[in-house]
């Protein structure tokens, strides 16, 4: 059986494809105390025992709050930490996936949506730093496989501790008679947590180089969240749009699948797969 490092194990996305993948493959998922990914030495360690034939590097500082409010903290952790990975993969000869970002396009003045090939600016300390990460995670192992990834949701459980997400969000106030709004100034993909799990065992076939990797969406988040409702025929007089979220900057951060599809992955549109889950959770009521 092949051997799977999974970083971030604990996290929203490293605890589902721990989880996952744990059948499959022989799934080493270390926490901080066995391996600090900021400490080169202490990755090398795990790896010259585990000897993984793939790696999954989904351990990171995502809030971006958190990441203005501490950026020399995150920047250890996401940029840092993901070039000592990518060195150590490198060396042992390890298939490595590395868990980007659509915010690296947040600040982009390129309309419609973005592709790889794009130069991206990004506006916000997280997207520097994992913009700044996939650089340096390139120019230490070239076969590195970037992926940025979009908002992820899951409509299926939710563990301790875990943040509450966009569709049980939605889920928790379709049971209240509270007011929903969404932004219109935010256009960006929403992606089923599940989609990008089951697309991470093609991804290990991909050669080297950056791929958008979630599902795509043109339209602004309360256009989308109207369409889910009016596809449902739930009631959408209560959807009121947010005017002033990204007023003073509107964000486009939508990702083009263009190339992904091109290496034979595909994933449905933000809209087809909230429709869909949308009628597993007309199904739980």
């Amino acid at each position: 059986m092949k051997r799977l490092l999974v970083t971030g194990a604990s996290g929203f996305l490293g605890s589902r494809i721990a989880e996952y993948y744990r059948d499959k493959f022989d799934v080493c998922a270390p926490g901080h105390g066995e391996m600090d990914i900021t400490d080169r030495e202490s990755v090398f360690a795990v790896f010259k025992e585990v000897r993984p034939h793939a790696v999954i590097h989904g351990a990171a500082v995502s809030d971006v709050a958190r990441c203005e409010k501490e950026p020399e903290k995150s920047w250890k952790i996401n940029v840092d930490g993901s070039r000592n990975i990518a060195m150590a993969a490198e060396e042992f000869r390890s298939k490595y996936l590395f868990c980007s970002s659509d915010q690296v396009y947040f600040g982009s003045d390129v309309p419609g949506l973005h592709k790889e090939s794009e130069k991206v600016m990004p506006q916000n300390i997280y997207g520097k730093e994992k913009r700044k990460a996939e650089e340096e995670c390139l120019a230490q192992n070239p076969e590195c496989v970037v992926l940025r990834l979009s908002w992820m949701y899951d409509l299926r459980t939710r563990r301790e501790q875990e943040h509450s997400d966009f569709f049980r969000t939605l889920a928790a106030k379709l049971q209240t008679d509270e007011e929903i709004s969404y932004p219109i100034y935010d256009v960006r993909g929403i992606t089923d947590v599940n989609e990008v799990i089951r697309n991470l065992e093609k991804a290990t076939e991909l050669r080297g180089g950056i791929y958008n990797f979630g599902s795509p969406n043109d339209s602004n988040t309360y256009e989308t969240v109207k369409a889910m409702f009016d596809a449902l025929r739930w009631n959408a007089g209560r959807l009121k749009k947010n005017e002033t979220a990204f007023a003073s900057n509107p964000r486009n951060i939508s990702m083009s699948q263009e190339k992904l599809a091109e290496n034979g992955i595909n994933f449905p549109s933000t809209l087809e797969a909230l429709i869909r889950n949308g009628k597993k959770l007309c199904g739980k009521r």
